[in-house]
Order: structure tokens, then C-alpha cells, then sequence
């Protein structure tokens, strides 16, 4: 989402697919990234229903404390779809917490992504239920009437992976800092440059809609190099050239990719025709990263630029061991899902309210940088250490 921005609006994610068949990707507005922790199952089947969950599988690396104790509590997951690994991660994950937490869990999602209607419908069954608690993935501002219903016969409301709009429409959201997780691409790629100049190429997301998780992920990059982004609301406003914290840099081109392989690969092809000295690619996720990795072996150029992406999913981690992927910032939705549920059981018990992050406005699920080789400075995992936590195995 580089170029004009009228308004503000929250991240909504709306992961666009891979070529290869696994959904990955990120959420994007129109619709719209940790300590080590995830889903070890495969992806479910898809559903558009709701369907009561007794699950089996013991604990969640969300869940912790005794919060199990005494009668069960009604919760509802809505999600966007079940079609993607990254939301399938997070109904296993919940799946797990409630098992440990005596949680009856209701499941649903839209049958597409932008499916609200289903979404309004869930939330409507869970106040006639009288459950507790909804942990939501919103598919649109459609479904805030029914969320302020359900807060009003007293339900908390948790949105997981990014905010509502407005964020209040929630009782407190869990999700990853995006602005974080793009600055420690950025820190990465200056230390590796190793004071060499830098020609950057930024693989955005949009740059005709309003999408924060764009703004965020691709201003962090440019702050974790040391490069002002020039605007708190807007992409591409940074100076073209000038210093980065190693030494002199170039903008090559802002380009959207839709999140996907084929607009990844679209965005760097367009790049290195005006400039095909690049030798940094930002990627605003794994598909837009991967499409870019492909342009560059079919010029090839692979040995000249690093790709530099955000995700962790078990695919991405699999691209930075082969080397397509110079780092891979992650996030685990898993933790999200399975934080909430806890959180909801614990307050249905009489416990406390769970609060943000100190210094935000959401509670931080945390995040991780991933690579294989070392660079000055800058706290690394490994693609094997990180495989533990990884999402859409």
C-alpha cells in the first residue's frame, strides 16, 4: 500500500494464496504478524458453519494457569475462513487451550474471504448461547453492530491478529507488532550489507488502498536500516537516496504485488528492468517474497540480492534454508487463538481482565527474527529452532 492515503484504517488480514497450494500470506485491509509457540496439526477441512469443538489434544502454548477450574465456558472463534493454514492454525490452537481450560468452543468461519454475513451469524448463535467470550478475525466493519450487541448481554471480545475498526469495537486485541517485525528485516539487511551501498527494492502490498499492515511492515524495513519513512501515513514518501545506518542507499521501486507469488514476481521484473543493480528486496509477506526470489533466478541475479520478508510460516522457514530467503521475521497465530481463550476462561472464573502491552494498544504476541547466517548486532533463530513454533505444518 505505497501511494496516496486518505483515511486510517486497522490491518485486516485477507492472506492471499501460493502457487504451490499452501495458503499463506498476509491480512490486508479491504477485507484489513511472540515468544516460540504454534500449531503442530494440518489444516482442517474448510467450513463456513459453526460447529461445536470438544477437542482432545492436550494444552496450547497460549494457555497456562488454572484456568480450567469449575463449570465449562461457552466461547466462540470466528474466523475469516478455514481455508487458509494460517487461520486453521489458530482454530487447532484454540482447540488445545480449550481442552486444557474447560472451554466448550464453538467454531466458525466465512465461507470466503469479505464473508461477514456468516461472521454476524456466529456472533448472533454466541449470544443465544450465552457464551463468555468471542475471539474474532474480522471479514469486514459489517459484523460491529453485532460485536457491541454481544460486549452489551456481556461478552468479551478479543480480535486476534489485527485490530477492529475502530480498535474500541474489541475489548483488546492480540496480534503481532508489524512495525517491529518490518525493522527487524531492516536491521538485518543493513548488517549484512556490511557498509556496501544499498539499492532497494520495496515489494508492497497495495499502492491504491488502505492497508496499515502495509504502512507498518514497509515503514519499520526502512526505520530498522535507518532510513526515515517520511510519512506516519503513507508509502513511498522516503527519500529516494541518501544515508542508510551503513553507509548510502537508493530507493529502486515501491511496487504492489497483492501479497501473492505471481504479483511478487510481476513487481520484481518491473523493478529490475529500471534497475538491475538491486542487491536488497523487501517483501511485505512469504508469496510476495517468494514471487520476487523466482524473478531473481530467472534473471539471474540470486547471488546479488538478498529477499527479506515477514510470515514464518513452516514454507518460508524452508525458503531460508535454501537460501531464497535471507531472514523470515515470524509471527504464530497459534499463541493468539490460544492466549485468548485462556484469557476469557480466567475472566469468566472471576479473573482479572487481560491488558495490553506496556508502551501499546494491543497485547503483543511477540515476534522473531529468522536467518541462517549471523550478522553484527542483530539476534537471529534458525530456521530448525523456529520449525518448533512455525505455522501450517
Amino acid at each position: 500500500m505505497d501511494g496516496s492515503r486518505k483515511t486510517t484504517c486497522p490491518a485486516r488480514r485477507g492472506r492471499n494464496q501460493r502457487n504451490r497450494g499452501a495458503a499463506t500470506g498476509l491480512a490486508v485491509c479491504l477485507a484489513a504478524t511472540l515468544a516460540a509457540c504454534g500449531s503442530s496439526s494440518k489444516p482442517a477441512a474448510p467450513s463456513p458453519s459453526s460447529s461445536p469443538s470438544s477437542p482432545s489434544s492436550p494444552g496450547s502454548p497460549g494457555s497456562s494457569g488454572s484456568s480450567a477450574a469449575g463449570a465449562p465456558v461457552g466461547v466462540s472463534l470466528i474466523l475469516k475462513t478455514l481455508t487458509n493454514p494460517y487461520f486453521v492454525t489458530m482454530e487447532n490452537d484454540a482447540k488445545a487451550a480449550a481442552a486444557k481450560d474447560n472451554v466448550t468452543l464453538t467454531v466458525a468461519a466465512g465461507a470466503k474471504d469479505g464473508d461477514t454475513q456468516t461472521q454476524i451469524s456466529a456472533i448472533d448463535n454466541a449470544i443465544s448461547r450465552g457464551d463468555k467470550g468471542i475471539l474474532i478475525t474480522t471479514n469486514g466493519d459489517a459484523v460491529n453492530t453485532a460485536l457491541n450487541q454481544a460486549k452489551q448481554a456481556g461478552l468479551f471480545v478479543i480480535a486476534l491478529d489485527t485490530a477492529l475498526n475502530p480498535p474500541s469495537v474489541a475489548d483488546i486485541t492480540y496480534a503481532t507488532d508489524n512495525e517491529q517485525a518490518g525493522k527487524l528485516d531492516g536491521q538485518y539487511a543493513a548488517a549484512a550489507l556490511g557498509g556496501k551501498p544499498a539499492v532497494i527494492a520495496m515489494l508492497d502490498l497495495f499502492n491504491n488502498q488502505i492497508v496499515s499492515v502495509d504502512i507498518q511492515r514497509d515503514h519499520g524495513f526502512l526505520e530498522g536500516m535507518g532510513i526515515s519513512p517520511g510519512s506516519t501515513t503513507q508509502n513511498g514518501q522516503e527519500a529516494k537516496s541518501g544515508n542508510y545506518s551503513g553507509g548510502t542507499y537508493t530507493i529502486a521501486c515501491h511496487q504492489p504485488t497483492g501479497g501473492a507469488v505471481d504479483g511478487g514476481r510481476t513487481a520484481m521484473e518491473n523493478c529490475l528492468s529500471a534497475h538491475p543493480d538491486i542487491n536488497v528486496v523487501y517483501s511485505i509477506n512469504e508469496p510476495a517474497g517468494e514471487g520476487a526470489s523466482n524473478a531473481l533466478k530467472a534473471a539471474g541475479k540470486t547471488a546479488q540480492a538478498m529477499v527479506l520478508t515477514i510470515d514464518g510460516s513452516c514454507a518460508g522457514l524452508k525458503l531460508v534454508t535454501s537460501g531464497e530467503f535471507a531472514a523470515d521475521t515470524a509471527q504464530y497465530p497459534g499463541k493468539m487463538a490460544g492466549l485468548g481463550i485462556d484469557a476469557i476462561a480466567k475472566l469468566a472464573r472471576g479473573g482479572s481482565k487481560p491488558s495490553v502491552t506496556n508502551g501499546k494498544t494491543f497485547f503483543d504476541t511477540g515476534t522473531a527474527l529468522v536467518a541462517t547466517k549471523s550478522v553484527p548486532g542483530v539476534t537471529i533463530q534458525s530456521p530448525s529452532d523456529a520449525a518448533s513454533a512455525c505455522w501450517g505444518k
